[in-house]
């Protein structure tokens, strides 16, 4: 899904990491990599883990062409021999993490990467930028989802950020659980539904607000969404239902006091005649705001700036760490940094999430160097998507973003219904870790 090579999504210091590495002759030595969040965003409960398949598409077009080396070489990041290192890179490791979609909570190891410190090394940042922002966006969207109910959830953030970071963003979104997205390029990437119908200006364009009504309708037909707060309210929802009668399929608002206007709005559409018209609210929505609209006759809420900015947290400050490696004699040892503000756990993890008899999480228990014993409830965590190099295509495209819909939807299942409420606390399920030494 990429339009170009990958390899230059990264910081300048994996480069030179890798150049002095490949001096010292440790380049090549086995090592595993991890990628965690140490703690949860202010407030949250959980988190969502999204951008693994857009991981997994960039790597393969990870590889440094004339273009990038030219790059490299005339600006001296690197020496002859690291360029001539780059020219055949591939990636031919394996990577395991958790299913994108699914719910982690702090220390649980989202992603492992195995393979030689150099290939794992120029990896980090791309990894990173991917994972961290696109499980930001997740997160904030599961709380939206959770706060919505069963009424729909629309992205449309992609006018509030970067251009490739709003296909990234829609993708998160429907992940997440939102129904649709204003996103055309997410759409043609990955096959998600696009909705969309006018905005103000459309209305501001025609010399009559019922002349724009007239034109809309014309053109998309009366189960289109008429927006009914260019001018005023009232007078908007009378000119829709005069316009396109009782099949119009929807008025938006965009403005005002939305729970009370949305009640208003319901009864007047009631009164002449339009009982299946859907009112649809946008306007600077979030989870917070979306829960205050519970009570109001909302069918539908379009969600943009807050959600592709993770409503106040854009990123999931995950890190990146070596936490194995290979000795000169040639056995695995566990290493870890230090930093008493900055907890890492040396080792290569396996996950489990231990489920009680009613299928509900309990806790989130971690094994290091083994494969934490469990019940037969309880759910191995960890899924293998790179072996050897060879991608597992399923978790790509399309067909990832499906399998990735159906995983969150089926962790959200298995969380404690605490989960769904928006008040500060602990993680909603505890981590374990076991050790085997």
């Amino acid at each position: 899904m990429w339009q170009q090579p990958t390899s230059l999504f990264t910081d300048h210091y994996e480069l030179t990491m890798l150049q002095a590495s490949l001096h010292s002759g440790a380049a090549h030595r086995p090592s595993v990599f991890e990628a965690f969040a140490r703690r949860l965003p202010d407030g949250r409960r959980y988190g969502v883990l999204a951008g693994t398949g857009r991981v997994l598409e960039g790597i393969k077009e990870f590889r440094f062409g004339d273009e990038q080396l030219r790059f490299l070489s005339d600006t001296k990041v690197v020496d002859a021999t690291t360029i001539k290192y780059l020219e055949d890179f591939k990636f031919s490791g394996n990577i395991h993490g958790y299913a994108e979609g699914e719910i982690y909570f702090p220390y649980s190891p989202v992603m492992i990467v195995e393979s030689t410190f150099a290939e794992a090394c120029v990896l980090e940042t791309f990894i990173l930028s991917a994972l961290n922002h696109d499980s930001a966006i997740a997160s904030a969207a599961s709380r939206m989802i959770a706060s919505a109910g069963t009424r729909p959830c629309i992205e449309m953030g992609s006018r509030r950020t970067h251009e490739e970071s709003a296909v990234a963003a829609a993708r998160a979104a429907i992940i997440a659980g939102f129904d649709s997205t204003s996103n055309l390029e997410a759409g043609h990437r990955y096959g998600l539904k696009t909705v969309g119908t006018a905005a103000h200006s459309f209305t501001l364009l025609h010399d009559s607000e019922r002349a724009a009504f007239e034109a809309q309708v014309a053109s998309m037909g009366v189960g289109t969404a008429l927006l009914v707060d260019t001018y005023d309210v009232e007078q908007g929802v009378r000119t829709a239902v005069e316009v396109a009668g009782p099949g119009l399929g929807a008025v938006r608002l965009d403005s005002g006091d939305l729970v009370e206007q949305a009640r208003w709005v319901r009864t007047l559409l009631d009164d002449l005649g339009n009982e299946n018209t859907r009112i649809m609210v946008t306007s600077d929505l979030d989870e917070y705001a979306i829960a205050a609209l519970q009570s109001a006759p909302v069918d539908a809420y379009g969600v943009g700036t807050s959600l592709v900015t993770g409503s106040g947290h854009p990123t999931a400050s995950m890190v990146y760490k070596l936490v194995s490696r290979k000795n000169d004699a040639g056995d695995y040892v566990d290493v870890a940094k230090a930093a008493k503000n900055k907890v890492s756990v040396g080792g290569r993890k396996f996950a489990v999430r231990l489920l009680n008899e009613r299928g509900r999480a309990t806790e989130e228990l971690i094994g290091v160097g083994e494969v934490p014993a469990s019940d037969a409830n309880d759910r191995a965590l960890l899924t293998q998507f790179v072996e050897n190099g060879v991608i597992d295509e399923a978790f790509t495209g399309a067909a990832g973003v499906h399998r990735a819909t159906k995983r969150h939807h089926d962790s959200i299942q298995e969380m404690p219904g605490s989960s769904r409420r928006l008040q500060r606390g602990e993680p909603v399920i505890g981590t374990r870790f076991i050790d085997e030494n």
